[in-house]
């Protein structure tokens, strides 16, 4: 099993999700034993931010709340560490739900993968939002063919912010969302990270 995971690169299932240009530079201060980075990206203009870093390979992932709408359409609020604790899963988030390249780009190119990623070996694919649970789940319903990705709403952005992954759109009037990452999580360390840096949403 370990064999087919260090063949499963994210530039084979995600070379079709986005192809957009970004620029990040870090760089880490010994400041009360945490990491920062400095991300340029490009919005209108250059903007510039300080932030602590964002997780990386052989993290384990922060727990925390989500929330999604199950199969008998009941509202669920569950932690991330239930979802994937013992399982191999894909976590990979979007800045917004509807958005245009999240809606025809990002997750069309999860589900059109799933069976191919179940087949070597992940449990759970996880997609995972700033938004309500509501809006995720009609989000969901756009995506009649979806089998297995299940739609996770981080309504606050409280776990967006653990994973070190917020993203100001504030100047585009969407506030602060997250950035566009996956991760390949193994019983809770991530073993892959394809961390982006949008232009445009």
């Amino acid at each position: 099993m370990k064999d087919q995971f260090h063949e499963l690169t994210f530039e084979e299932f995600l070379e079709e999700i986005t192809r957009q240009e970004q620029f990040f530079f870090q760089k880490k201060a010994a400041e009360n034993e945490k990491s920062y980075v400095t991300e340029l990206y490009f919005t209108d203009k250059f903007s510039t931010k300080l932030k602590m870093a964002p997780i990386t390979v052989g993290d384990v992932i922060p727990d925390g709340t989500v929330s999604y709408f199950d199969e008998q359409d009941q509202m669920q609020s569950v932690s991330v560490h239930s979802l994937a604790k013992g399982k191999k899963v894909i976590l990979f988030a979007v800045p917004g739900a509807f958005t245009p390249t999240c809606s025809t780009k990002h997750v069309p190119g999860f589900i059109e993968k799933a069976d191919e990623l179940k087949s070597k070996g992940v449990d759970e694919i996880l997609c995972i939002s700033v938004n309500d649970p509501f809006v995720m789940k009609a989000w969901a319903k756009t995506y009649p063919k979806n089998k297995h990705v299940k739609f996770l709403a981080d309504e606050a952005g409280k776990y967006t912010h653990s994973l070190g992954m917020e993203l100001d759109l504030s100047e585009k009037g969407l506030g602060v969302r997250s950035r566009s990452y996956a991760l390949l999580v193994d019983d809770l360390k991530v073993k892959v990270a394809n961390i982006e840096i949008l232009k445009a949403l």
